[in-house]
């Protein structure tokens, strides 16, 4: 069995496995969810499988800080493949409790089972040997995200907001869940030792399998971060009334359209992608029409009462979940983004009825795929206006509401962490 790089993995563990995830996290933005799908990380057993996930995800977290160590520790960058090594093992160094012979000793045999890295294994001995002497350097949010991000959040938030930001890369998640029926949440709660939110999010910091927690084959909730059902609520839908979710997977807006009595469509252009939302809905006990079309081009006549654009985005606000979307962007993804996010916003404005409600949301830090697509939606369109969101509606922060009245969450509006999230909200004249 060889890995995308020819290389061959058979015997090797975990590692060996975390070390594949992360590499393919940084060549592209779709490297990581493609890497827990393919060997050497779908022939692990269970208990390795989570192992090298979390190895792979607290190295994402991260990286800054460990490239910085190693940077203090090596004249000149070595070849990619050796550069990944020592990043894992710093990681267990510093992140991972693994003692330190053994973080040496498993990277060294990492280093001499490739072909193309076996000639670095003693620079892989001499530089982790260093860090361990060294020891785990003092936690630096200014390290913690990519310098082009961390400027553009400075410029976009305040200096103080960006490294508030920024210092939440290094903090795993806890868990957020909607709820089908929200009056049976407390009734619930204990069991999944969770605790409301603003807005009818609860959250829980509950382990295990999630298909083992109470509620979840009876289909009363699913996971959503509690910043990304804001949206959803911001249309206000009622029983009866019409509603689309354009570029829908994985669902969880979908579900909420659905629980709150809409007649719902949920269109996504990935047809995987949308088996999800199907599966997703089965399981909740909710029906929605579901189409596997390009939201841009999707041939259907109808009008909405309630259109819901959660458009493609840099995806930046997740990284929380998705640390990799910091290391696998660049400052061009966020200028293409933007051009396509007002293209899909024209074409999302032609499925709303006269009067109805139109929410364009984003989970971006990034002014341009939020903020900046408002002024000029509104200019090819006159016959939209803008319709202020409320401090507190929907769960959204105070701290949230911008000027104008549109929501932009920083991760940190919300005690505990979320994610970062902009949404705004027109209604048809």
């Amino acid at each position: 069995m060889s890995d995308t790089h020819g290389r061959d993995v058979v015997g090797l563990d975990s590692r060996a496995a975390a070390l594949a995830v992360v590499e393919a996290a940084l060549k592209s933005r779709s490297g990581l969810e493609e890497a827990l799908n393919r060997p050497p990380f779908n022939r692990l057993e269970p208990r390795e499988r989570a192992h090298a996930r979390a190895l792979a995800m607290m190295t994402l977290r991260h990286l800054g800080e460990i490239d910085h160590a190693l940077a203090g520790k090596l004249a000149k960058p070595p070849p990619e493949a050796v550069m990944a090594i020592l990043r894992i093992g710093a990681c267990q160094l510093f992140y991972m409790d693994a003692p330190d012979f053994a973080a040496v000793d498993t990277s060294v045999e990492l280093a001499s089972a490739y072909k193309g890295t076996r000639p670095f294994k003693g620079l892989v001995n001499a530089v982790l040997r260093g860090l361990a002497r060294a020891g785990k350097p003092e936690q630096d949010a200014a390290r913690l995200a990519p310098d082009w991000l961390l400027s553009r959040w400075k410029a976009a938030f305040g200096a103080e907001a960006a490294l508030n930001i920024a210092a939440l890369i290094a903090v795993e998640p806890s868990t957020d869940l909607t709820f089908k029926h929200p009056a049976e949440a407390p009734a619930l709660a204990e069991g999944l030792e969770a605790r409301p939110l603003p807005g009818g999010s609860w959250r829980t910091d509950k382990g295990g399998a999630l298909t083992e927690w109470p509620g979840f084959d009876e289909g009363a909730w699913w996971v959503q971060d509690a910043a990304a059902a804001i949206p959803a609520r911001l249309l206000n839908v009622q029983p009866g009334e019409t509603a689309v979710d354009l570029c829908a997977a994985p669902g969880g807006k979908t579900l909420q359209l659905a629980a709150a009595g809409a007649e719902t469509v949920a269109v996504d252009r990935s047809a995987p992608r949308l088996v999800r939302v199907t599966e997703n809905l089965a399981r909740m006990q909710l029906t929605a029409e579901t189409h596997a079309a390009d939201a841009a081009l999707w041939q259907d006549a109808r009008k909405f009462d309630a259109v819901l654009l959660d458009a493609p985005c840099s995806a930046t606000g997740t990284f929380r979940r998705h640390p990799d979307v910091l290391w696998a962007t660049g400052p061009t993804d966020i200028v293409k983004l933007s051009l396509s996010q007002s293209r899909l916003l024209d074409t999302a404005s032609m499925r709303v009825k006269d009067g109805g409600r139109l929410v364009y949301c984003v989970c971006s830090l990034e002014p341009e795929e939020g903020e900046g697509q408002i002024d000029g939606f509104l200019r090819r369109h006159p016959d939209f206006r803008l319709d202020p969101i409320a401090p507190g509606e929907g769960g959204a922060p105070e701290a949230s509401i911008t000027a104008n009245g549109a929501m932009r969450i920083l991760p940190f509006h919300i005690e505990g962490g979320a994610d970062g999230f902009f949404a705004v909200r027109f209604v048809r004249n």
